[in-house]
């Protein structure tokens, strides 16, 4: 665990069975914990027992708790086999089989196990209405005060959670991903409006999200912007980020596509004489249309983790800009990420001085210090991987 800003900002990354710094799974459950009133979350797939039990627990404590989630992971692929047991008819077995409570522990499963034990105790859980992939992963802590009496006098602990990191078993033990905390009703209210947003059904270019354009805002003198896709059209503030880089820029991304722009960004840089380099998944890196041979092609150093034991997906959608900035969240680096999904990235950092109604002024030894804790976990994870030969 890092903490910056005084406190406004905390940083994680994981997990600690690969050799990163914290365990993600009791990061998320100790946040969760701590809540007095209300819990929104928002999370593409929640299959870890540990934290499911926490936000049953939340909810036992009087915690108000809404959450939407991706469905197809809520489904199974096509119907479940009726093949009848002695002596029982076609009908019989058919009727099991659609009656049954879900055990299996394999696939959706266990996503199916728990949204029944969510529903179970009074949780209020929906599908995502995007019909494209609701790939959001945050908690919006006390947002709003509890919906019962004998918890309303306890203290509001405001903020935010979000990253890379999926719920799960999987994402949480085997998948190199990060968290962050913001301790600030600022960042709340910005992930709240997301969170109505996702609650009206509305999305894209319809929900008028122009009217609330994303602003800088300034946590103990470190900058903070917040961006959803595809309302603030974040590929491009990515871009932006990168175009002021003038030393180095470091990278660990899952799913990299040469349809995204950013590549093009990367190779433009690398021309000008930047050092780029960084790690993407060995699984999605070597897919047709990933963008991996073209930045290898123009210069980019590119690596993959080796595949030792317990190591499930490099998933991490992180970049490092000089000492100055750090971009993360949820977004992978594709045209669909940007343009269909659901999505958030955050910008930490600036390496100008800023006036104060543009988000300054900007402590710089600060951003230094964000920038060196990510940049140290990327370097770590390069420096057990291996160079991508094409």
């Amino acid at each position: 665990m890092a903490t910056f800003a005084g406190g406004k900002i905390e940083a994680y990354v994981g997990p600690a069975e690969l050799g990163a710094g914290d365990q993600l799974e009791v990061k998320i459950v100790e946040f969760i914990n701590k809540a007095n009133h209300s819990l929104f979350i928002a999370v593409q797939e929640l299959d870890n027992e540990h934290i499911a039990q926490a936000i049953i627990d939340a909810s036992w404590r009087g915690v108000t708790v809404r959450m939407y989630m991706e469905q197809s992971y809520l489904q199974r692929d096509g119907l479940p086999s009726a093949t009848p047991k002695a002596s029982e008819t076609e009908a019989e077995a058919r009727r099991r089989v659609q009656w049954t409570q879900e055990t299996s522990e394999r696939g959706t499963g266990p996503n199916r196990k728990i949204l029944a034990a969510l529903l179970r105790n009074s949780i209020d859980v929906k599908a995502d209405f995007n019909p494209k992939i609701f790939h959001q992963k945050f908690i919006i802590r006390d947002s709003q005060k509890s919906r019962k009496d004998h918890v309303k006098n306890k203290p509001r602990h405001q903020a935010v959670l979000t990253g890379s990191t999926n719920f799960t078993k999987t994402g949480t033990h085997k998948n190199l991903n990060h968290v962050v905390v913001f301790n600030d009703t600022r960042i709340v209210k910005e992930f709240v409006h997301e969170f109505e947003e996702i609650r009206q059904g509305t999305f894209g270019k319809l929900n008028q999200r122009h009217e609330n354009m994303p602003k800088t805002i300034n946590l103990n003198d470190v900058p903070v912007r917040i961006l959803f896709a595809p309302d603030d059209a974040p590929e491009l503030e990515i871009v932006k980020q990168m175009l002021k880089c003038e030393s180095r820029l470091n990278f660990a991304i899952f799913t990299f596509a040469g349809s995204s722009g950013i590549d093009d960004a990367m190779i433009m840089l690398k021309a000008a004489g930047r050092d780029v380099k960084g790690v993407l998944d060995p699984g999605q890196g070597r897919q047709s249309w990933a963008a991996t041979d073209w930045l290898h092609d123009k210069g980019v150093e590119v690596r993959f983790p080796r595949r030792v034991p317990g190591f499930g997906k490099l998933h991490h959608k992180l970049m490092v800009i000089d000492d100055a900035i750090v971009v993360g969240g949820s977004m992978n680096y594709t045209a669909p990420a940007n343009d269909f999904n659901d999505e958030n990235i955050f910008v930490i950092g600036s390496p100008y001085d800023l006036p104060e109604s543009k988000g300054g002024p900007v402590d710089h030894e600060e951003c230094k210090k964000i920038a060196d804790f990510f940049r140290e976990e990327i370097e770590r994870i390069s420096s057990q991987s291996e160079p991508f030969v094409p």
